[in-house]
């Protein structure tokens, strides 16, 4: 029986993988580190799979961040999804993504993020 998967799985999935982007990980290094294979990585990050609360917790611990990162802030899931994933399925988003996660400064991240805003806008 094929199930569709939730928006929140989706999210979640997401956020996991922009995260293992952001630290530079392969599908392989965090599935070691979760004691699965890379494909189940890759159903977790697609939310094909949904994620036990447990493996959830375990992700967080691996990547050095609390489980409550992996949830959106706003209520609407279904946004973010649409946003994030053509993000993270390209070699430029991920790229992107990762860079942008290793930049300390919050107002040059801000002024980044303006100057992506303005070249999308024109």
């Amino acid at each position: 029986m094929s199930r569709r998967s939730h928006p929140i799985d989706q999210a979640v999935g997401l956020r996991i993988a922009a995260r293992r982007s952001a630290l530079g990980w392969s599908q392989s290094v965090l599935g070691r580190k979760l004691g699965v294979s890379f494909q189940q990585v890759q159903k977790y990050e697609t939310g094909a799979n949904r994620v036990s609360a447990s493996r959830l917790h375990q992700a967080a611990v691996a990547m050095g961040c609390s489980v409550a990162d992996f949830f959106p802030a706003r209520s609407s899931v279904e946004g973010e999804g649409a946003v994030l994933h053509p993000v993270l399925i390209s070699a430029e988003g991920r790229g992107l993504a990762e860079a942008f996660a290793r930049i300390p400064d919050v107002a040059a991240r801000r002024a980044l993020t303006r100057v992506a805003q303005a070249m999308a806008a024109a």
